[in-house]
């Protein structure tokens, strides 16, 4: 029995919500470890659609814990709406299916609004951010003055640290002439909704430990995806925390050793939310059928996803960093309707081929893919469940595509139906 970590090995999107359920009907405990309510997974049940930001997946599974870990930023309030927004589609969360780590680092309302101010007056040189305050939070995580969950339960203390952070944001706020944060009204606020968080809040390293003592099966699930990592992404094009499956240990704080599976889920094309490069990016008429058949919206914006060719190259080196065992390819059936499929196998910059993706922005941009062409399959993929029952056409893309990210598929989506799915190795078993 091994513990297994679930990334994604592009730049999100790649259809975690449904193998991360799909996971879970095998694994006790769901844990969260990075990122927040800007990570945004939908989940197909019984014809039921839950969109969740922050809940992990296996929250909507009967008999499961799900854990946010200490990496994951909260937005308290956000959580609760959430929480609420699935109660009325009749899923139970309650102090003995869900805990949130004491150590968890709070959103307040002024890191939404910083977000905001920095994003809008970027102009070209946006990143793309959610808005959600998720960056500014991680600021002060690390500039060691953010409000955690464990904060709220003395006033006292919430006072102090309250005193710290505004001191902090209220000077930058002054210099940009906008309106100045009182520290009695974030405490009221706090206070407020504190039993209704508290009552979750656990040292989720200590609970881990008796989990893993009693030999449970532990699913750790990761937000947006590798190439958003704060250090191995396309920076400054990237998310605030670190992506990689390494970040499941110190998000969580289960020992790196008691890692023992990491599965990248990766898309059959490629695509990605937001600003930055992208250099497979279709903007003709097949990246539109991308879209429209792979419905790529994202799931907390609802932007349009831009889509281009699988890049082969990206991911290889995404698989390198991350010491992925095995990948899950999804979305393969978006495919079907294609004469010619592409996949990228090397880069030129500048005359020259490399096989890497080089880490100054100004390359990224400038980088030409050289393809590889496969025929199409021209049938329908949607639904199939058993490997020999895909065309020929689609076994040699997949074939090939194993080859060239220099590792095995695990397992095949034929449809966002969590059924529909082809599993070709057990990563709790392998």
């Amino acid at each position: 029995m091994k513990n297994v970590v679930v990334v994604g090995s592009q730049w999100g999107d790649e259809g975690k919500g449904k193998i991360v359920d799909w996971l879970s009907s095998e694994a006790d405990i769901v844990v969260r470890f990075q990122g927040g309510h800007n990570a945004g997974h939908t989940l197909v049940i019984d014809k039921k659609v839950f969109k969740l930001r922050l809940l992990p997946s296996g929250i909507v599974r009967e008999g499961k814990i799900s854990i946010l870990g200490n990496g994951v930023v909260i937005d308290p309030w956000a959580l609760l709406a959430e929480i609420e927004e699935i109660r009325k589609k009749g899923i139970d969360v309650n102090p003995n299916n869900f805990m949130i780590s004491e150590s968890a680092s709070l959103i307040l309302p002024f890191h939404q609004e910083m977000d905001e101010i920095r994003e809008n007056a970027a102009g070209k040189g946006k990143i793309g951010t959610t808005k959600r305050g998720i960056g500014p939070c991680y600021e002060d995580k690390v500039g060691r003055r953010s409000i955690r969950v464990m904060d709220l339960r003395s006033k006292t203390n919430l006072e102090k640290r309250l005193e710290t952070v505004l001191a902090h944001h209220n000077a930058i706020r002054k210099g940009l002439k906008k309106k100045i944060y009182k520290k009695a009204e974030i405490k009221k606020k706090l206070l407020k909704i504190a039993p209704k968080i508290l009552k979750f809040a656990h040292p989720v390293w200590l609970k881990l430990d008796q989990f893993k003592k009693e030999r449970k099966k532990i699913l750790f699930e990761g937000a947006q995806g590798i190439l958003l990592d704060v250090d191995h992404g396309t920076y400054p094009y990237v998310t605030s925390s670190n992506t990689v499956p390494a970040t499941a240990a110190t998000g969580s704080g289960l020992g790196p050793d008691k890692i023992g599976y990491i599965l990248g889920i990766t898309k059959a094309y490629t695509t990605r939310v937001g600003s930055g490069p992208f250099p497979t990016e279709l903007k003709d008429k097949t990246g539109k059928t991308l879209g429209e058949r792979g419905n790529e919206f994202g799931t907390v914006t609802a932007r349009k996803r831009r889509c281009g060719w699988f890049d082969a190259v990206l991911v290889r080196q995404t698989i390198k960093i991350s010491g992925i065992n095995a990948i899950a390819l999804t979305k393969l059936d978006v495919l079907d309707e294609l004469d010619e499929i592409k996949m990228c196998v090397e880069y030129e910059l500048n005359g020259k081929k490399i096989n890497y993706l080089p880490a100054t922005t100004e390359d990224q941009f400038n980088l030409k893919p050289i393809y590889k062409s496969f025929p199409g399959w021209k049938t329908k993929t949607q639904g199939i469940r058993n490997l020999k029952d895909l065309p020929e056409n689609a076994k040699k893309y997949i074939y090939a595509l194993e080859d060239f990210i220099e590792a095995k598929v695990s397992s095949i989506s034929t449809s966002p139906e969590r059924e529909d799915t082809i599993l070709i190795e057990d990563p709790f078993k392998a």
